[in-house]
């Protein structure tokens, strides 16, 4: 058991009182590693409550800059950081609310050659982007880390999330084989997006990775969870691993390939 002090003791008591957390959940998730990939409107909420909570260590990728049309739903960033590397955006504000935490920034976009570098040192890897193709390699990466993830994804007025414990659920690509075509799924710079509804996403995908962290509640494995804000409808789906999946299976990947990038995605779509 760590020392503590009494300004941790007190800042971290809300959670220390809670029954199925205690002091031994609270230092799980002080000596917990977490990376959050995307800085935008999901990786906005997830990166406030995780640096909140006290995730000793948080790494956060994203290789864009602040846009002010970010600013209607990646509510991290200010209209002051316009222009300014969104994980450093990003770092100051995380470090502003908790200055315990130790945060990790990586200006760059993932790819297959950089991400399984990137991960390793982690416990509990976000999916906070919004293009198909890096959804499906961070998918990839994970099966082949034997990384748990949580997957993210919005437009319009609608989410999803799933949670994925590598060879034991369902992963991304057990359920959605491949990315589809380019042009077929509209993103959120040609379709829009509530800003709200990526709070509440990135809020749920922020409890999903201390739930898993703590070991409290069940985690969203074999579930694919949706919403949609307009009538404030949720539905869980129940899901089934696929013992053919071309990811997970047992003639699963061995080895990182890029996918095709949708030729409409414009610079600030990766991020929700």
């Amino acid at each position: 058991m760590r020392d503590w002090s009494d300004e941790e003791l007190e800042r971290y008591s809300r959670h220390i009182i809670l029954e199925d957390v205690g002091i031994e959940g609270q230092e799980k998730i002080i000596n917990s590693k977490v990376l959050i990939i995307g800085a935008g409107g999901l990786g906005s909420p997830i990166a406030f409550y995780l640096a909140a909570a006290g995730i000793g260590e948080i790494g956060i990728v994203d290789g864009d800059t602040v846009d002010i049309s970010n600013l209607q739903r990646q509510i991290i960033h200010t209209t002051s950081d316009v222009g300014v590397p969104k994980v450093e955006s990003a770092k100051q504000k995380m470090l502003l609310l908790n200055p315990h935490v130790r945060v990790n920034t990586y200006h760059q976009m993932i790819s297959a050659d950089n991400i399984l570098d990137i991960i390793k040192p982690y416990d509990f890897v976000i999916d906070g982007t919004d293009n198909f193709a890096t959804k499906f390699l961070i998918n990839d990466a994970c099966v082949l880390a034997n990384k748990p993830y949580s997957h993210g994804g919005i437009l319009r007025f609608s989410g999803q999330t799933m949670t994925i414990n590598p060879h034991k659920s369902a992963c991304y690509a057990c359920v959605f084989n491949a990315p589809p075509p380019p042009n077929v799924v509209p993103t959120c710079s040609t379709a829009g997006i509530l800003g709200a509804v990526a709070g509440i996403l990135g809020t749920i995908q922020a409890a999903e990775a201390l739930k898993f962290i703590t070991g409290v509640g069940t985690p969203l494995y074999n579930t694919l969870l949706s919403f949609e804000a307009k009538n404030m409808l949720f539905r869980n789906v129940k899901l089934s691993k696929n013992p053919k999946c071309r990811v997970c299976g047992s003639e699963g990947i061995t080895h990182l390939t890029d996918y095709e990038q949708a030729v409409c995605e414009v610079k600030n779509d990766k991020n929700s």
